[in-house]
């Protein structure tokens, strides 16, 4: 239910633009203010799950989550709507890694948790694959409010399965929850998504948007160092010191970053640019997802025989190519042109998720492997925001210009790819540079890799 609400809302975006009566700006908000809330509350969600118990949590994810989608599907302005998303995104940041814990827990032998945890991913990755199909026909019957009103009956069956079916559990030495850094992240990394979305209509050198700018460097600049300073917080930056920590959440927050970016405008391509229906562009972006769904379950085995950093350089070097393809697509290109360089990007990621969390878990202690998980989806979220938000201020940019709309989307296409290229060449420079054990360390962790918290 989660990641389908974060593929759905794709396909419904111009049917909101031309019903809600927005510009590109209001659409970049309906994504990112969901993806905001989940990269920034994912690693408390957790914490409060373990400490306050985590079927407890769960079931208060559910209810959050679906209630906010009642309130999206009937949202009458904008405005509403993106605090519908606001309030989806809390749901869904208790929601996930709580249904995570809760499988760990029932399962304690660890064949059987691999297992439990593997079928969670792959219904995920359904998640993920039906998204465009999904939400094309809703929109295309409906309207897109159909698309939050999906969530409503799955919630509601949650909520009377998980309170029958549950049992409670907690960790009593779980830490206390970093509530500065908490709210530090959010206003932060918020006031910087402002910013960037903003930029592009209001001006880069408005007083508004510098000033938006000149608060996320102090409030992120103080975030670190509460972060360096407290007892238990909730990004421990001596982490980070590992080598191979850093470069792997590095290449995730490109990861994030290229393919939510792009995958923002996919739908907009087909319906704007080539005049598809809305039906028909959820179908016609469907070569990305099957790709993902189908390769993921293989990268952790290429990882563990070829060295997950060859697998990741590989994967972003090819999806960095597949998205600079897209750069070059036009209004009058065949579809037969087209279907190739979306499943080039979904292989490509696809070969970069699972290894790069596998190897974050490796380089750290046993006992937190789930903190480094969650890191791990943490900074690919706050990619994804940041995606949204520097590829629409590039097409926003190029439309002030007097550039058309197809070549603000080929700009930004190929601004993705330059960007998920360069993470290629940084990874692959840095498997040069690194000892033959350094190499080595992850293989056997990423065999098992796509189970662990990829999906979230």
């Amino acid at each position: 239910m989660v990641l389908l609400d974060s593929t759905i809302v794709g396909a419904a975006l111009p049917d909101m633009q031309q019903r809600l009566h927005t510009q590109l700006t209001g659409l970049q908000w309906i994504v990112d203010a969901y993806v905001l809330l989940v990269a920034m509350l994912l690693l408390s969600g957790g914490v409060f799950a373990d400490r306050f118990g985590r079927k407890r949590v769960f079931l208060a994810g559910v209810m959050v989550f679906t209630v906010a989608s009642v309130l999206c599907s009937v949202a009458p302005s904008i405005g509403w709507l993106i605090t519908g998303r606001v309030v989806q995104g809390i749901g869904a940041a208790a929601l996930s890694p709580a249904s995570l814990a809760l499988l760990a827990a029932a399962y304690p032998v660890p064949q059987e948790r691999v297992k439990a945890i593997g079928l969670w991913a792959g219904f995920s990755g359904i998640g993920l694959a039906a998204g465009p199909l999904a939400g094309g026909i809703l929109v295309d019957v409906f309207g897109w409010p159909a698309i939050f009103l999906v969530n409503v009956p799955i919630g509601g069956a949650l909520l009377l399965a998980g309170l029958r079916a549950l049992g409670e559990s907690r960790n009593p030495s779980a830490p206390a929850i970093d509530i500065p850094g908490t709210v530090l992240s959010v206003v932060g990394v918020g006031a910087l998504t402002f910013g960037l979305i903003e930029g592009g209509s209001r001006g880069w050198t408005s007083p508004v948007i510098l000033g938006s700018f000149a608060v996320a460097a102090v409030l992120l600049a103080v975030f670190v160092v509460v972060e360096g300073r407290g007892s238990a917080p909730m990004l421990p930056l001596r982490l980070f010191r590992q080598r191979l920590f850093t470069v792997s959440n590095a290449a995730m927050a490109v990861v994030g970053f290229a393919l939510m970016g792009s995958s923002f405008f996919f739908s907009q391509f087909f319906v704007y640019v080539q005049g598809s229906s809305i039906l028909r562009a959820g179908l016609q972006t469907l070569p990305i997802s099957l790709a993902m769904v189908i390769v993921s379950p293989f990268a952790g085995r290429f990882a563990a025989r070829y060295s997950f950093r060859i697998v990741v350089t590989v994967g972003l070097a090819l999806a960095g190519l597949g998205l600079l393809a897209l750069g070059f697509v036009h209004a009058d290109t065949g579809y037969g042109n087209v279907w190739w360089r979306l499943a080039i990007v979904g292989v490509g990621f696809a070969l970069t998720m699972s290894p790069l969390t596998g190897a974050a878990i490796q380089a750290v202690s046993p006992r937190e492997g789930g903190l480094a998980s969650g890191i791990s989806s943490t900074t690919r979220q706050i990619g994804a925001v940041l995606g949204v938000a520097v590829l629409g201020a590039i097409v926003r940019t190029r439309e002030s210009g007097g550039a058309s709309f197809e070549a603000g989307l080929n700009s930004a296409f190929v601004a993705a790819g330059a960007v998920t290229l360069a993470g290629a060449v940084f990874t692959g420079l840095w498997l040069v540079r690194s000892k033959p054990a350094e190499v080595s360390g992850p293989q056997a962790q990423t065999t098992d890799s796509p189970t662990i918290t990829t999906p979230s």
